[in-house]
């Protein structure tokens, strides 16, 4: 068996690095480096140079896009309505009576209802042959 002798780290000879630094080496150091770089400075290629066309044709794409619901005419817009919607909407207010209906009439809606209807021979005998119930059409 052995014994390790007590170890002493400060009574001990130090052993010496291999690498010194020259004398005033941090203060010169950034005029030497300065120095071993070429003078003449590389061209800068912009990231978006090489992509500009590419970019432009989005953005154009990108406003005609916006710009499609603003040059169509919608057809929400139209202020007229069919005759079915307003038959329809006539026909479930149940607060709408004739004299409602007779006030909004301008004067050439009722020139146009009371005009009469001319009824051709052909077209009466035709109805009266198909319709089984004469009297009803009799009392109309």
């Amino acid at each position: 068996m052995s014994i390790m002798k007590a170890f002493k780290l400060e009574n001990e000879p130090k052993i010496e690095s291999g690498f010194k630094t020259p004398d005033h080496y941090f203060e010169n150091f950034s005029t030497k480096m300065m120095e071993q770089l070429p003078v003449s400075e590389p061209k800068v290629i912009s990231i978006f140079q090489k992509r500009k066309t590419l970019i432009m044709m989005v953005a154009a794409v990108l406003v005609l896009a916006l710009m499609i619901p603003i040059l169509t005419p919608s057809s929400t817009n139209t202020k007229e309505l069919d005759s079915t919607t307003l038959e329809n909407y006539i026909a479930y207010q149940s607060n709408m009576n004739q004299y409602d209906l007779i006030s909004v009439l301008e004067p050439e809606d009722i020139n146009n209802i009371n005009s009469t209807v001319v009824l051709e021979d052909e077209a009466l005998e035709d109805l009266l042959t198909t319709n089984s119930n004469l009297e009803h059409l009799i009392l109309e």
